[in-house]
């Protein structure tokens, strides 16, 4: 157990916590910026780029859950400093390579790192301070996850108006080594008493169900439903799920005890803040890019079109614990995710003619959804556990967020893809072989090659316009799907979720979070 700390201190560990949260959730925001000068710079296919984002993410999902728990068992200073370590070399390396390739993997090896400090942030919280400043203390830890990733954006595109793409890395090597000291200096040392065995077998069944249904939806548009690669990674992902369910069944001391899923809040918790990020981080990928090829605006203008998201977002998460205490978290997390909705539901106006005031409204309506619904799902999580289980509860707060990040990209990203193909490929009739693959596998390729395309006619010259009407119009079919996914989720939270005056802690003679 952490020391009772001071009221100066607590804000110090906030700071640092803060810090750190805001470079790992950058790490996947700030990204999306640079993606058409890295595509232009390195030569990456549409899948390689969605690659290059997820495998950041998945490596991150893969072992958030050992994490946390090696946390719990080993100390969470520590852990958290071994993270921020991985997390910036991995990132100063990233400065010197241009290979999709080595991209892919250095980007892994950062979400290792990732996955080591995000749980620990959170768990550091829980156990730092007391009941009565928790929720507020939860409450900016859910604003800078939300509003963090837009402050990245802002930051890496600023970076790209005077550097090239890879200075994003290098914004990831400054936060990282800022973060390193201030834990250094400030963070109390914690651990679990009580620590449990190992569960090795367990953390890589979790890995491979994760990879394997991504790996699915990712390869799918550009291999083929049908594939035998893309069958073998449902395939794989699934029966890797199924297996990681009965092990852990069958532990007397579970990576991640299932049965606490039969808690209403935990349950209720994690599922809408899965739905959540599954909306925002598909937002950011593909907004991003709309703005860079579509309204033709540079990086820093793109990032800058996104600040009210966090002007909503920030405010909205901190006054969410209230909102909840009066209504109850069964309607409030709905109406989060209904918030949201209707804001992607306003981006669908969004036209091949850029108007910002569509833009912007729909993101104020989507910040308010996130933040009003954020608060209240992770306080719902951590407040079934126990505090010298934290560092896995936490885990597992942050797994609902990474899983919901790499499927919104995957599944989000795919769908754009899948869209995008079928309505350009009438416009690449007529064109070289060779031009015409290139043009359906991404509008990139049409930005970067509008001069030389320029040689076959009327019939290239008119094809960006196409390309841009195109990428429009698979956008809409992108945000309509995650609107059904949003809805579904404020289903579930309406019927799921804690109603007010339920009790919110679990009994943890019953359900445990135990360890790695």
């Amino acid at each position: 157990m952490t020391p009772e700390l001071s009221k100066g201190r607590r804000r110090l560990v906030l700071a640092v916590v803060a810090l750190a949260l805001m470079m790992v959730v950058s790490a996947v925001s700030g990204l999306n910026v640079a993606l058409p000068d890295l595509s232009a710079a390195t030569g990456a296919s549409q899948t390689q780029v969605i690659w290059i984002v997820d495998a950041y993410t998945l490596v991150f999902v893969g072992f958030l859950l050992p994490a946390g728990a090696l946390g719990d068992r080993y100390g969470r200073k520590g852990t958290l400093l071994v993270g921020l370590s991985v997390f910036g070399a991995a990132a100063a390396a990233a400065l010197f390579v241009s290979s999709p390739g080595t991209l892919i993997a250095l980007r892994g090896a950062m979400g290792l790192g990732a996955a080591a400090v995000m749980p620990t942030t959170l768990s550091i919280i829980t156990t730092s301070f007391p009941p009565a400043e928790r929720g507020r203390a939860v409450g900016v830890w859910v604003g800078v996850a939300g509003g963090g990733a837009v402050l990245g954006l802002l930051a890496s595109g600023a970076l790209l108006e005077f550097f090239a793409w890879n200075s994003f890395f290098g914004l990831n090597v400054v936060l990282a080594a800022v973060a390193l000291i201030g834990t250094l200096l400030f963070i109390p040392t914690s651990r679990d008493a009580c620590a449990p065995r190992l569960d090795p077998l367990g953390a890589l069944l979790s890995l491979l169900a994760a990879v394997g249904i991504v790996f699915g939806i990712i390869e799918g548009p550009d291999r083929g439903w049908g594939d035998t690669l893309t069958i073998a990674g449902f395939v794989i992902g699934g029966l890797a799920l199924a297996a990681f369910i009965g092990w852990e069944l069958r532990r007397t001391d579970p990576l991640l005890d299932v049965r606490l899923f039969r808690l209403k809040g935990f349950s209720a918790g994690s599922g809408v803040i899965m739905v959540q990020f599954f909306g925002s981080f598909g937002l950011f990928f593909i907004i991003l890019q709309y703005l860079q090829y579509v309204a033709d605006l540079s990086p820093f203008r793109a990032a800058i079109c996104l600040i009210p998201l966090p002007m909503f977002v920030v405010p909205t998460a901190r006054n969410a614990p209230k909102v909840a205490a009066r209504l109850g978290t069964n309607r409030v997390l709905p109406l989060g995710l209904i918030l949201s909705a209707s804001g992607l539901a306003v981006m669908t106006t969004l036209g091949a003619h850029f108007v910002y005031w569509h833009l912007a409204v729909g993101l104020a309506l989507f910040g308010a959804g996130m933040g009003l619904a954020g608060t209240p799902s992770t306080t719902a999580i951590v407040s079934c556990l126990p505090a010298v289980k934290q560092g896995v509860g936490s885990a597992m707060n942050d797994l609902s967020r990474e899983l919901g990040s790499a499927l919104g990209i995957a599944v989000l990203g795919s769908t754009l893809s899948s869209a995008y193909r079928s309505h350009v490929t009438g416009a690449t009739t007529g064109l070289p072989e060779r031009a015409a693959t290139g043009a359906q596998s991404s509008i990139a390729f049409v930005k970067n090659a509008s001069g030389h395309l320029a040689q076959y006619g009327p019939k290239g010259q008119h094809l960006l316009d196409a390309a841009q009407r195109s990428f429009v119009d698979a956008a809409h079919t992108a945000f309509l799907t995650a609107i059904v996914v949003l809805l579904a989720g404020a289903v579930f939270a309406a019927i799921r979720a804690p109603r007010k005056g339920d009790a919110e802690v679990a009994p943890h003679e019953e359900f445990a979070v135990t360890g790695v």
